[in-house]
């Protein structure tokens, strides 16, 4: 009997981590979503993608960067959260319900956005992180997006920086650890194709469960 099986990808930047999720939803014929959420997100709460995307996996980090923490230092900003984040929350909210609602209606492949967090109690769920060595993600930084490779390293941090301080801000949780995530995959070591392979074969093996 087959059931819906959902694949959240968490990634570090640089890792290859929304390409191998594009890849896996090609070669499964089951839905990719990744920005899209943002913008289903933003049709819901009926503001333009543009204003959705500076409150998705950046607004965390960008609060952060405007408070100064000499003033109490990260573990008092952390404790006033509720202050200082309450912007993002109900789109937080709204993605979290789409992403419920998809998993709902059928198999499909889902990057970032807490994804795995959101759908924690749903037991069609394969978790994986996408991890890879600095060099060859600075080097692919470097090659996609035509930077320097100061500059690749400075994207680097700040896009990381985002990720963990939006997935541990809403889910409680450690961004990147073996605690948060089912699987974690080194794209350096395996290579996208082997990974793709990989979790086609896992995804395969749950639908006969």
């Amino acid at each position: 009997m087959t059931k819906n099986t959902i694949i959240t990808i968490g990634r570090q930047f640089g890792s290859g981590g929304h390409e191998i999720g594009e890849l896996l939803a090609k070669k499964l014929g089951i839905p990719f979503y990744d920005r899209n959420l943002v913008k289903m997100a933003a049709e819901e709460l009926h503001i333009t993608e543009e204003q959705a995307e500076l409150e998705d996996e950046k607004k965390l980090m960008s609060i952060v960067s405007n408070y100064n923490l000499a003033m109490g230092g990260y573990n008092d900003f952390m404790a006033n959260a509720e202050f200082y984040a309450p912007v993002g929350r109900d789109l937080y909210a709204v993605q979290s319900a789409i992403i419920k609602k998809l998993a709902q209606k059928g198999s499909c492949v889902i990057v970032g956005r807490c994804a795995d967090y959101v759908l924690k109690d749903y037991p069609g769920c394969i978790n994986v992180f996408i991890c890879a060595s600095k060099e060859d993600r600075k080097n692919r930084v470097m090659d996609k997006y035509h930077l320097s490779e100061r500059k690749a390293a400075e994207k680097m941090k700040k896009i990381d920086r985002e990720r963990k301080y939006y997935y541990e801000t809403y889910s409680g949780k450690e961004w990147g650890s073996i605690q948060s995530h089912q699987i974690l995959m080194n794209s350096s070591l395996l290579g996208k194709e082997k990974i793709v392979e990989y979790l086609v074969a896992l995804y395969k093996e749950q639908q006969e469960e």
